[in-house]
């Protein structure tokens, strides 16, 4: 048995403003994905998953009482039983959404009543999957926005207007022509792990000087940076994710893995590339912008990139 592919996503911008009301894009990244499977030969890994989605299945119990979502319960724990695991490729604690399309692919295999793709996606209907999304993956974090499995289950890119206000989003056709410019990843080698991070975030919040910094400076110019990149105006992008990119290395710094502080500056003083977190950082992928890949690609020799968009 092998269910439908759920993929990655990528918080292109947005990441902790989101959590204040500012704008965020998130865009599928289908080079990572997983599946539910059941095989007669499980692996350490399989089994590993198997016995989460054990623990997950009593979760999911927990938060059917809430009467937000009703799952067919019955059905899940005999497969569960009979050794299912998430067969994925999304690397776990790396800000690209490996616990939202494992939620995605169990909402869309055991939910009863589920809204689905192919209906007329009205902003209630999306409110009400990010809802049960966010249910879901607290199971994971803590506490969650949905929109991570929201991205998975859609795929399709989400504009976050603010909390009450998502929509899927047209995004910019690459350009095929001159494609010096691209959205990136880069490999920090280390697993980040997200409610130690939200957690120091939220700490952070409780000084009147860091919630105005995050409304005057981080909010202002991720609000610019996702109009800048629908409307596709790449000169004002660059102005603002530069700025971003200062603001986040002056004011994120427990969110960025020490040993790329120095790297994070460097771009920012040559404009070959500008860095920007990648989830709730702490390790994992961090996020990079390049005018020239080329650039990038030379002054970044020592690390691992993966081209997410070009421009």
């Amino acid at each position: 048995m092998k269910g439908p592919l759920f993929y990655s996503k990528i918080l292109l911008f947005g990441e902790y403003g989101i959590i204040k009301d500012s704008k965020g894009l998130s865009i599928p990244y289908n080079f990572f994905k997983g599946a539910l499977k059941v095989t007669d030969n499980p692996d350490e890994q399989a089994v590993k998953s198997n016995k989460s989605l054990c623990d997950f299945t009593n979760y999911l119990e927990t938060i059917q009482n809430k009467g937000v979502v009703k799952f067919d319960l019955q059905r899940l724990k005999e497969d569960v039983e009979s050794g299912m695991y998430f067969d994925s490729s999304i690397p776990q604690g790396y800000g690209v959404g490996s616990s939202g399309a494992l939620v995605a692919a169990i909402y869309d295999k055991y939910a009863d009543d589920k809204i689905t793709v192919l209906e007329n996606l009205t902003r209630d209907k999306l409110l009400k999957l990010k809802e049960i999304f966010g249910l879901m993956e607290s199971f994971f974090h803590g506490s969650s926005s949905g929109l991570d499995p929201l991205n998975s289950y859609l795929s399709l890119p989400i504009l976050i207007n603010s909390k009450d206000n998502i929509e899927p989003a047209g995004i910019p056709s690459q350009s095929v022509d001159n494609k010096k410019g691209a959205v990136f990843l880069l490999d920090s080698g280390i697993v980040g792990e997200t409610a130690p991070m939200v957690s120091i975030f939220m700490e952070n919040m409780k000084q009147e000087g860091f919630r105005t910094m995050l409304k005057n400076q981080f909010v202002k110019h991720t609000d610019a940076c996702v109009d800048d990149f629908l409307q596709g105006d790449i000169k004002s992008l660059f102005s603002n994710i530069k700025q971003l990119s200062n603001v986040v290395l002056d004011n994120f710094k427990p969110m960025i893995p020490k040993q790329f502080h120095a790297l994070w500056k460097n771009g920012i003083e040559t404009n070959d590339y500008y860095l920007k977190l990648c989830g709730s950082g702490g390790g994992g992928y961090i996020l990079g912008f390049t005018q020239d890949l080329d650039k990038a690609q030379s002054a970044l020799k020592d690390y691992k990139l993966e081209v997410v968009y070009n421009f």
